[in-house]
Order: structure tokens, then sequence, then C-alpha cells
């Protein structure tokens, strides 16, 4: 099949990544109410689940020559790279949202974008449009009003660091997932995580058997909506620009948030939703560039 090199408006590529985006506010979501119940059921046993599950996902819909290829997972350099780095961007993210608070650490890690564009402005050579790049970073203003405390940021913390080196670690694996669109398979290119979350998460396997049978299935049940989300985001990157693609990524906090609202009934100030409106404005620039 012949893939596009450019960066055309395709609006099934950006029907995908909106997908994925609701499939990722939806496992958010999930794992959260897991969490409420079963206070045992933390980030690191979440993480472990992601890459068990994950890997069956994979196994069953493209294993034995239908896409997924094991030995890549071990010898390709990109791949390797991609699980690693991957891994460990979960792992500071988890770490800085104990430590920080889900609020701090989301609004840190979601300069990604940022990063990722910069990254595949120098890689990649894509053109970094001086006009979208200023509409991201209105984005993420919008986004930092909307999720801090009513407009107030707490003061610099020294984690905020880590939050810093795992979004650009995050930065870094959506260029590789960019860079690999041609040559690996979709399946492939996320089992490559899925492989090195379960390495990093195995300590927490001796939390599973305190777990109730409740709680296997909720986490189960994100692992799958999550597996389900990063290969159609893949897959969505095989279209679309960094730029483009991670521009439509920031609105995954702001999915997550109507989903609280909805569920966990949740409410924001006015303030905070004035930054949500800027996010969504300032997404809607940059994906509708041609």
């Amino acid at each position: 099949m012949h893939l596009k090199n450019d960066d055309s408006f395709d609006r099934r590529s950006i029907s995908w990544m909106l997908a994925s985006v609701v499939l990722f506010a939806t496992n958010t979501l999930t794992i959260r109410a897991v969490a409420l119940h079963f206070p045992g059921a933390d980030g690191w046993v979440a993480m472990l689940f992601r890459g068990t599950v994950g890997i069956a996902v994979v196994f069953a819909l493209f294993g034995f020559g239908r896409g997924l290829n094991p030995m890549r997972l071990f010898k390709g350099r990109l791949i390797v790279t991609r699980g690693i780095v991957g891994a460990l961007s979960t792992v500071a993210f988890y770490i800085t949202v104990i430590k920080l608070g889900a609020g701090r650490a989301v609004i840190i890690n979601l300069t990604y974008p940022i990063f990722a564009s910069i990254i595949a402005a120098v890689w990649l050579k894509e053109h970094l449009n001086r006009a979208a790049m200023a509409w991201m970073l209105v984005g993420f203003c919008g986004l930092v009003v909307f999720l801090s405390d009513n407009g107030r940021l707490g003061a610099p913390a020294p984690y905020d660091w880590l939050a810093l080196a795992g979004a650009v670690g995050s930065g870094w694996v959506i260029v590789i997932i960019r860079r690999l669109r041609h040559e690996e398979h979709p399946a492939t290119i996320y089992a490559s995580q899925a492989v090195y979350s379960i390495a990093i998460a195995a300590p927490a396997v001796v939390k599973l058997p305190v777990l109730p049978a409740a709680a296997w299935v909720g986490l189960a049940a994100g692992a799958v909506i999550v597996t389900f989300a990063q290969l159609i985001m893949t897959r969505a990157y095989q279209f679309m620009s960094v730029s483009r693609g991670s521009s439509l990524q920031m609105l995954l906090p702001l999915t997550t948030a109507v989903g609280s609202f909805l569920i966990f009934g949740e409410r924001f100030h006015a303030i905070q939703m004035a930054g949500g409106a800027l996010t969504l404005l300032a997404t809607w620039r940059v994906v509708m560039a041609r």
C-alpha cells in the first residue's frame, strides 16, 4: 500500500487521531475508577497490565505473519529505542503524578508536542511553520490555565525536572514512530513499548495476588483500550506530521475532563473553561493549516 509522504489534509488520519484521544481518555478514566475502588491498583500495576495485555492483543491480532515481527523488538535499533524511551517516559510520568499531583505533572508532560515538533524539524526535516508553532504554544498556555487550581500554579519543585525529562522522552518517541512509519508495522512499534514496560514494572507482580478479581478485570479492560489507542495513533502518524498529530493529542486532558465531569462529578472554574476553549481554538488552527 502506498503511503503519503507529505502532511496533506487527510480527514481519515485526523479521525484516527481523534479516536485515539477518546480511547486514551477512556483508559485514564477506567484506571482512575479502578484505583478509587482498589487503592492497591497503583500506576506500576497498571503499567504491568498495560504491557502484558498489550503484547497479548498485538499477538492475537497481528501475530503469526500478519504484521507483528517479534524478532525486531530486540534487534531494530530504533524499535528498541522506542520501547525503552517510551517505557521510561511512562515511569517518569507516573512518579511525577504521585510527587507533583496530576494537574502539574500533566501540564509539564504536555510540553512534549513542542519538543516533538522541534526534534522532527531537525531529524526528519519536517517543515515547522512559525504560525503552527505559535498556536501550539498558545494551546499549551490554555492547558496550563485549564489544569491549574483556578489559575494558580504552585512553586517550582525538584520533580519538575523529571517531568520535563519525561516530556522530552515522549516527544522523542513520537518522532521515532513517525520515522518508522514506512519500515515497521504499527503492531511491532507498539509491542516494543509493551515489552520494555513489562520489564520495568515487573516488581509490581508481587501486588497482584492481593487484588480482587474486579480490579483485574478493570485493569485488563483499560490495557486493551490503551493498546488500541496506541495502534490507532501509530497508524495516524503514517499520514500526519508530528506537529499536527501532537497538537490533536493536546485535546486529551480536555476529553478526560469531560469524562470526569460526567462520571465523577468534577467541577471546573470559569477561568479553567476559558483555558480549555483556548486550547481547542489553537488545536483547530494547527489542524486546519494546510
